[in-house]
């Protein structure tokens, strides 16, 4: 795995992680749909002038036979990938309204294991150590996560299915994210899960202007940053990259989100939940050391 690809994927799971705040503050004041669909909204306008700026830069150079063929794949993976992540952002958001946010942090993160589980029928070979960095993350989670007993609840069915969809929506990147304009296809895919949203959003909430302007900070917080910068890192970082390995570094959001809290709000960092984090970090790391050369070969 490329040094760059790495340090992407970081990047996204370290905005992912502090943009927990701002989801947690805009919910104050806007319902689920309204709040995804808003600032999916924001994501993509965001990226329209970084896309015009790219498109003067490729503009020579670029064959007609080439542009063609990829208009149709990025036109299919940003439709697919918007569609995946309306619908998990929005169980995501509908479930932390059951749940509670420890818990909705480690079901959601169970796509580290859902992925290699889900490639293992797309034959994407996962070697024994990444299945080890799994288990080991899994304990960092669960010890960062879950401090109060566990049980299921209707919150916690609609975090899982949220986790099954975000897995899914990972391992539809690993296939487009080789084949097309990584910005584009971020682009389309913001305004597919904005569009998703709008049916949802005025038939099942009470969407306001007024609140809109109250929610400013929050919406453009998660709209610039966690929608247009950081998954367009997602779907850049991920090219040529392990599913399998990528969600392993995506779930450090967990980490970074406690990390954050620790930092800026003075929330206190417990013996248990410290061992999580480096837990965690260090199934990051035993997943990136062994069996390298073999996985630049395979990936590209």
């Amino acid at each position: 795995m490329r040094p760059k690809n790495a340090i992407m994927l970081v990047m996204t799971a370290f905005i992912w992680g502090t943009a927990f705040v701002a989801q947690s503050v805009g919910m104050d004041y806007l319902g689920p749909f309204t709040f995804n669909g808003v600032r999916s909204f924001i994501g993509g306008a965001a990226l329209l002038p970084c896309i015009f700026i790219i498109g003067k830069m490729n503009e020579r150079g670029r064959g007609a036979d080439q542009a063609g063929g990829s208009r149709k794949n990025l036109i299919v993976g940003g439709t697919v990938c918007g569609l995946l992540l309306f619908a998990a952002s929005s169980l995501q958001q509908l479930g932390i309204q059951y749940s509670t946010a420890g818990k909705a942090g480690f079901i959601t993160a169970f796509y580290i294991v859902i992925v290699p589980v889900l490639g293992i029928f797309l034959k994407k070979k996962t070697g024994i150590k990444v299945w080890a960095a799994v288990v080991l993350a899994l304990t960092g989670l669960y010890f960062l996560c879950i401090t109060e007993t566990f049980a299921v609840g209707k919150g916690d069915v609609l975090l899982f299915l949220g986790a099954l969809i975000f897995s899914v929506h990972i391992l539809v990147i690993d296939y487009f994210s080789p084949r097309v304009e990584g910005v584009k296809m971020a682009c389309i895919q913001f305004f597919v899960c904005g569009a998703a949203s709008i049916v949802p959003m005025y038939v099942l909430e009470m969407p306001r202007i007024s609140d809109m302007a109250k929610g400013w900070l929050p919406l453009l917080y998660a709209g610039v940053l966690s929608c247009g910068v950081a998954y367009t890192l997602q779907i850049i970082g991920q090219k040529n990259v392990n599913p399998a390995i990528a969600s392993l570094i995506l779930s450090l959001e967990s980490c970074f989100s406690v990390l954050a809290g620790w930092i800026v709000l003075g929330e206190t960092l417990s013996v248990r939940e410290t061992a999580g984090c480096v837990l965690m970090f260090a199934a990051i790391i035993l997943a990136q050391l062994p069996e390298r050369k073999k996985e630049e070969i395979q990936y590209g």
